[in-house]
């Protein structure tokens, strides 16, 4: 199977002191053990440079970008970076168009239109009542995958 990680799971992964941080370390390591394969797109990385260098205060985890570009050049060598191809806007605008999507859900639409450009069946996340609205794809939470691959 192919997964993408959602930029959630980038996050937890990354903030040792986060709680959720051991169940996503957890699960992206139980794919990896298994022989998965473990996607990331380049939205994924923007959007994980955003949260990484803002302020600890603004909801951030206050970060150097000298230490955001270290951590995206070690997720560079573990997961799969998938690039951006031309049919990801086409099926984000068909996406958010059929399921009425408004404001912040916008970026979930197009990492699953990224999972439907590149064949992509799985996602990670810790939210996944985010993603149940799409069809054609698995949604899974850290724990789903720690139950199902340990």
């Amino acid at each position: 199977m192919a997964f993408l990680l959602d930029t959630n799971i980038l996050l937890r992964s990354a903030d040792p002191a986060h709680p959720m941080n051991p169940e996503a370390v957890e699960a992206v390591a139980a794919l990896l053990d298994a022989g998965e394969s473990v996607a990331i797109v380049p939205q994924n990385i923007s959007e994980f440079w955003n949260v990484s260098t803002r302020p600890a205060d603004k909801n951030g985890l206050g970060l150097t970008p000298a230490q955001v570009d270290s951590e995206v050049s070690r997720l560079e060598t573990v997961l799969n970076l998938i690039l951006d191809v031309p049919q990801i806007y086409r099926e984000w605008r068909k996406l958010v168009v059929n399921h009425a999507i408004v404001g912040i859900n916008v970026h979930d639409a197009r990492l699953v239109a990224a999972m439907n450009a590149h064949g992509i069946s799985h996602i990670l996340t810790f939210n996944d009542k985010d993603f149940r609205r799409y069809q054609g794809i698995t949604v899974m939470t850290p724990s789903d995958v720690i139950k199902a691959y340990s």
